[in-house]
């Protein structure tokens, strides 16, 4: 394990966007809407779910502790938005959006340029209580890991039933 650099996790972040469109911009509708049962997420709820927390989560957040500290909480986040706030659009469109929103929020966050002292600024959410900024920014970059090894696993799931003998060896597909 590490400490947070952020440039690193800069890093990162810008390269979310252009990961998720190699995997998905103009992939077949079918591979899209999969999931791997019950009430988990497909490719496209994911996306949505990235758009959205663009909009009201990370850089959200990060302002209310740089501008308001632990005297403000955070407001809540809806897990679930994107699946009213997708109805109707094709991932293209989420892509590119988030491509968007995810340079924008990049570039604030670049902007601030914050020092060590502003990485251990404290904010309070609604849940865990008190968190620091460098908290926030490495969840988000883990949040962003998270979500592509979960579209990985959904899209390897696609063809798991055709690997034969190599599933042994193919952990993603049994995850």
């Amino acid at each position: 394990m590490k400490d947070l650099d952020l440039k690193e996790a800069v890093q990162v972040l810008r390269a979310t966007p252009g990961t998720l469109a190699v995997l998905l911009d103009g992939a077949p509708e079918s591979w899209l809407s999969e999931n791997e049962g019950g009430d988990s997420w497909s490719s496209f709820d994911i996306v949505g779910h990235l758009v959205h927390g663009e909009k009201t989560d990370w850089i959200t957040r990060a302002r209310t502790i740089l501008e308001h500290g632990e005297s403000r909480t955070f407001e809540p986040f809806d897990r679930f938005a994107q699946f009213r706030d997708s109805a109707g659009r094709n991932v293209d469109d989420l892509l590119d959006e988030f491509g968007k929103l995810r340079a924008e929020n990049v570039a604030e966050l670049e902007a601030w340029s914050l020092t060590e002292a502003d990485l251990d600024r404290t904010g309070t959410h609604p849940a865990l209580g008190t968190v620091t900024l460098r908290q926030l920014i490495a969840t988000w970059v883990v949040h962003d890991l998270g979500h592509i090894r979960q579209i990985a696993r959904v899209l390897a799931k696609q063809y798991a039933g055709e690997v034969g003998p190599w599933e042994q060896y193919l952990r993603v597909v049994s995850e």
